[in-house]
């Protein structure tokens, strides 16, 4: 077993499979694993297939959904930059939620929906909050089922926008990503100084 993917304290002991199900995701890489294989065993069988994006598709079902907005808010800020000044309402508006998730925070993040520009990926993140649930959001779009597997799929969708960002040194800094999400998996902050400095001169 590899450590790289070992003790995910913050990711449910249940199949990988049934996880990505629950959340209607998909693996595009053909794996001979058991249906009751968990998120590690399934992570180790894509890294040796050189499988990156389907690890972080597989990472974004599997983390829990406030670690998965933190993930993909990191992501934003590898390429909108360092706050407040390069701030756009969706990503200000989801860290304010990472760091207090109340229904209040989450209708400020909804509202950034109904006014992000054309062009602002950063409406990813509102997604994954607003959907976070299973429903179309918060006070009266409680009472309604959301898109399944929308939230997961919108904090992938933000970490692939920045690996595009990023593709000058694509391979390097996608493996910064799948070891951001592990380190957060682990209770840790993402904060993964070294790779980062590996994807930036990668």
């Amino acid at each position: 077993m590899s450590e790289r993917f070992a003790d995910l304290k913050k990711i449910p002991k249940e199949p990988a499979a049934r996880m990505l199900a629950m959340a209607n995701a998909k693996l595009k890489t053909k794996l001979t694993l058991p249906a009751s294989a968990p998120v590690q065993t399934v992570l180790e069988a894509l890294d040796a297939e050189g499988a990156t994006v389907d690890m972080l598709r597989l990472l974004a079902v599997a983390l829990p959904a406030r670690e998965r907005v933190w993930w993909a808010c990191l992501a934003a800020r590898d390429y909108i930059g360092a706050a407040p000044e390069n701030n756009t309402p969706s990503l200000a508006a989801a860290e304010a939620w990472v760091f207090k998730p109340t229904p209040e925070n989450c209708e400020r993040v909804r509202q950034t929906m109904d006014t992000a520009e054309v062009d602002d990926d950063t409406v990813y993140l509102a997604n994954a909050i607003v959907f976070a649930d299973g429903t179309l959001g918060p006070g009266e779009l409680s009472h309604h089922q959301g898109p399944v597997g929308a939230a997961e799929v919108s904090a992938f969708a933000m970490n692939v926008v920045a690996m595009g960002k990023h593709s000058d040194r694509f391979e390097a800094y996608s493996q910064m990503l799948i070891d951001r999400a592990v380190n957060i998996a682990r209770g840790g902050n993402g904060r993964v100084e070294g790779n980062q400095k590996d994807a930036k001169e990668g």
